[in-house]
C-alpha cells in the first residue's frame, strides 16, 4: 500500500470506504483498537481478524509495530527529542516499501551473495 499515496490517504479518510480488501480493512480496525483501546482488546477481536485471513504471527507483528510506535512517539515527546523533516520519514518508507524491515542501512553495499 505504500506505493500508492492516494490508497493511503483513503484509509486515513474512511477506512470503510476505501478501496482495499476485506482482510487490510479487518486488521486496520484491529490496529485502531489496539492503538486507542487497548484494555478492551477481548477474543471476539482477535478471532475476526483471524477468520479474516491473518496468522497469530502476523497479529503478533501488527500488535508490536502498534506498541513500539506508541513507544517512541511518547519517548520523543517526553524527552523533547527532534523530530525529523518529512523528508526523512518519506526516504525511510521508501526503503521499507522496497527492501522491508530487514533491508540494509541506506547507503550500504549490498549483502555478499553466497553460492
Amino acid at each position: 500500500m505504500l506505493e500508492d499515496e492516494q490508497k493511503v490517504a483513503a484509509v486515513l479518510e474512511d477506512l470503510d470506504a476505501a478501496p482495499i480488501p476485506e482482510a487490510e480493512r479487518a486488521l486496520f480496525r484491529f490496529v485502531e483498537k489496539v492503538n486507542r483501546e487497548s484494555e478492551h482488546i477481548q477474543q471476539e477481536d482477535v478471532d475476526a481478524v483471524k477468520a479474516a485471513g491473518w496468522t497469530d504471527e502476523a497479529l503478533y507483528d501488527a500488535i508490536t509495530v502498534c506498541a513500539l510506535f506508541n513507544f517512541y512517539n511518547r519517548w520523543a515527546d517526553a524527552t523533547g527529542v527532534r523530530i525529523h523533516p518529512a523528508e526523512v520519514y518519506e526516504r525511510g518508507a521508501e526503503r521499507l516499501a522496497t527492501a522491508g524491515y530487514g533491508g540494509p542501512p541506506p547507503g550500504s553495499p549490498p549483502p555478499d551473495k553466497k553460492p
